[in-house]
């Protein structure tokens, strides 16, 4: 009798209208319906469980039938007592009957604080509330879900946990931002899951979680619970340390590659240390689906692409670089996404991170979609997952790609296809400022930390400072200088006098920006591919291929290049030894950005293919001497000029024999001699190998003066005759200088010429 009751009680408090909603999947707020909720008499408890058969509440040892108050599997009990008690519900499909928290028992975890923040476009750690955490809430462990979709009608987490029925999870909104929140007991990493999209039109999707920590290997894309908290990081040391690459004063020599060629962490750490590089930089770590559309083609933001582990394997990755003293750089697309089924693609039904503007939307040249920096929103997802690859997995760097895309509303676009911004100009006002947000806020909470624009168009002073107004990059992608590198290498020696200006002409706005020099694998290739690029044979192209690492790395500005994993031996002793000398010689370092670190010797020389120049510091000890030979035939007793007087020592050749090279050499230092040449007092002369680079270290010394003999001090004594001198002796003594004696001769015919004559009257007036 009292069951009935309290039934019947139960049945009084039910809200039917937002009941029947929850039944028909179009409750946005379950919540507010199905939460446990204190009565006056007593607590009531209320589950949709579809299709099941009897559903109980178990409070301790106790348990309490539910009724079902609608067929499609709609229950609910009521159950004394003046406090919500900790309760499990029971329920029973057919054969299969499981036990399980309930989900709506739970408040969100996210505050309203951080939902404000969110709504601001500041929530720079959105990325540990959004998404899929497996944590422990009152002793019940499970995954707290979280998704930003303001239009959608109804959000449902689904999974092999639930047989994938939008009916069971549904999440609760969030009113402010828009944002479905859930926590799902029992739901663990390694789980699989969607989000469920109810869309105006009852339409249904499925979506991959925008910032899901794992996905499953692709061409499949659901994506995984994962917990990214656990790993045991080792690189304390080198955290601390990052923060002096604040000062652009240290070397930094990338190692461009690719996570899929190697088999593992060690592997890779292994080798970039043996060649002694600085930093790696990886293609795009995070997860693409189609390899048709290329790595840059980025599906899952927040997520390690699967194809090399998972993301405790990438963390491993990054842990065994710093250990080894290598910093880190992702490749990294603010710029746009793939339109792909289950991706960001009008993801709430609505152009919720694409621009709204349909004729704006779309990449010109890739047929992606571009964002929609409008939105705070939207600019908080990508700062969020800027801050969560440097944060969560320790990453050093973010180079952007096709950050032209970003910055020009004309970009890739012909007259009439663009339209102008409020100034009826080309540039996109929107994402300028979050680029400055995005360098400044870097720059403030993780100092030492890198951002590096690929950028070809002609945007002023990008790695200018944010406080002067500009955008606040740290480097700039020098692909103009690549560029004209390569087109000058391509020819024949002996054309290359023709295109001479190509070598040249980046000096001219070397110090326009901060730069990275790049020799990369979309630049240049592997040793293979960039070999295919370059006139002779394979000795020559071996010798070029050398000669173009060495000049880069003697030019101003940081370097990057992607020679691969299978190198012949000599060469990867080459690139060691060139990294050495970059990284152990101030002259290359010190004054890397500034105007009075570079010096021409000689640019002139395009007959000869011969590029020479100083690279310098305020100490002239620590000048080093550079001579570039680009023609394929060796230069003996090449003269040189050089900045002073003093000795000249060859410190890296690369055609010596242990590179693979001829060996034309100089094994002997040099001391300059007062022979002008290339308008400069002093010079040497040298061997120039063919299609070769060679430095000299620079010590001045003092020039020797000639000093006579000393004379000894005798007393003086009486002379009984003069000594006689002969002729021999005469003409030993010591004359006056030529020059001295040229001017006596000037002083005594002036004298002669201004005196007044003198008569015979004046004469006999003066013997008088």
């Amino acid at each position: 009798m009292e069951a009935v009751v309290m039934e019947s009680k139960a049945y009084e408090y039910m809200d039917w209208p937002r009941i029947e909603a929850v039944v028909y999947g179009e409750e946005a707020s379950p919540k507010d319906v199905m939460a446990p909720r204190l009565t006056t008499d007593g607590v009531l408890i209320q589950g949709f469980f579809p299709e099941a058969d009897k559903a109980e509440v178990l409070v301790g040892s106790r348990k309490y039938e539910m009724e079902q108050e609608d067929e499609a599997g709609y229950f609910a009990a009521m159950i004394p007592g003046r406090k919500i008690p900790d309760y499990k519900y029971r329920v029973t499909k057919g054969e299969e009957t499981k036990e399980f928290a309930d989900p709506y028992a739970f408040s969100g975890q996210i505050t309203e604080a951080e939902e404000k923040a969110f709504c601001a476009g500041v929530y720079y750690h959105a990325y540990e509330k959004l998404g899929a955490h497996p944590m422990e809430i009152n002793g019940v462990k499970g995954t707290s879900f979280a998704v930003w979709a303001p239009n959608a009608m109804r959000v449902s987490v689904v999974g092999d946990f639930n047989a994938w029925d939008g009916r069971c999870h549904a999440m609760h909104r969030m009113p402010m931002s828009g944002i479905f929140e859930l926590f799902i007991p029992g739901v663990k990493a390694g789980d699989i899951y969607k989000y469920e999209l109810k869309l105006k039109g009852n339409r249904i999707e499925l979506k991959s979680d925008p910032y899901a920590a794992c996905t499953e290997v692709p061409p499949a894309n659901a994506s995984v619970v994962a917990d990214t908290s656990v790993f045991q990081w080792e690189d304390e040391t080198w955290m601390k340390e990052r923060k002096k690459f604040s000062d652009r004063k240290q070397p930094i020599s990338i190692y461009e590659t690719s996570l899929t060629e190697w088999k593992d962490a060690a592997e890779l750490a292994d080798f970039v240390k043996k060649l002694n590089y600085t930093h790696v930089e990886l293609h795009p770590v995070m997860e693409y689906l189609d390899d048709e559309a290329g790595e840059y083609s980025t599906f899952a933001y927040y997520a390690p692409t699967r194809r090399f582990g998972t993301p405790e394997d990438f963390q491993k990755v990054v842990n065994e670089l710093h250990k080894a003293g290598i910093g880190l750089i992702l490749d990294w697309t603010p710029s746009h996404f793939p339109r792909v089924e289950g991706g960001l693609e009008l993801f709430d039904g609505t152009p919720l991170y694409e621009n709204p503007d349909p004729s704006m939307a779309i990449h010109p040249i890739w047929g992606t979609l571009l964002y929609n920096f409008d939105s705070p929103m939207v600019k908080d997802f990508l700062l969020a997952n800027a801050f969560y690859w440097l944060e969560v997995y320790h990453a050093d760097g973010l180079r952007l790609d096709d950050v032209d895309s970003m910055l020009y509303l004309d970009f890739g676009r012909e007259y009439g296809q663009w339209k102008p911004n409020i100034y009826g100009t080309n540039e996109n006002l929107e994402a300028v400022e979050f680029l400055k947000h995005l360098n400044s806020i870097l720059d403030k909470k993780l100092p030492g930390t890198l951002t590096i624009a690929q950028e070809d168009g002609l945007w002023s002073e990008l790695t200018g400072s944010v406080e002067d107004d500009n955008i606040g990059f740290d480097y700039k992608w020098n692909n103009n200088w690549a560029g004209d590198f390569l087109a000058y290498l391509s020819k024949d020696p002996i054309e290359r006098k023709y295109v001479h200006d190509q070598l040249t002409l980046s000096m001219i706005y070397a110090y326009c920006e901060h730069y990275v020099l790049p020799l990369g694998s979309r630049e240049a290739g592997n040793l293979a591919e960039f070999m295919e690029k370059l006139p002779g044979d394979e000795a020559q192209k071996l010798s070029q291929v050398r000669a173009a690492y060495a000049y880069m790395m003697m030019h101003p500005g940081c370097t990057m290049m992607a020679p691969g994993k299978e190198l012949p031996e000599e060469m990867e002793k080459f690139i060691h030894d060139l990294n050495e000398l970059y990284r152990t010689h101030p002259a290359l370092i010190q004054k890397d950005d500034e105007y009075d670190g570079f010096e021409w010797i000689q640019l002139m020389k395009y007959e000869e293919n011969v590029l020479t120049f100083m690279r310098k510091t305020d100490k002239p000890e620590e000048t080093l001497l550079v001579v570039c030979n680009f023609a394929a035939v060796p230069y003996t007793d090449y003269k040189v000029g050089v900045p002073f007087f003093g000795k000249y020592k060859e410190i890296f050749n690369t055609d010596a024999k242990e590179y693979g090279g001829q060996g034309t050499v100089n094994p002997r230092g040099k001391t300059c001699k007062q022979d002008e040449c290339d308008e400069r007092e002093y010079s040497i002369k040298l061997k120039v190998p063919a299609l070769g680079v060679t430095v000299f270290s620079c010590t001045p010394t003092k020039k020797r003066e000639a000093v006579s003999a000393p004379v000894k001090k005798t007393e003086k004594k009486p002379v009984a005759k003069k000594p006689r001198v002969s002729r021999k002796s005469s003409r030993a003594a010591v004359k006056e200088p030529a020059a001295t004696v040229k001017e006596k001769k000037k002083v005594l015919v002036k004298e002669a010429v201004t005196a007044p004559k003198k008569t015979r009257k004046t004469v006999a007036k003066e013997t008088a």
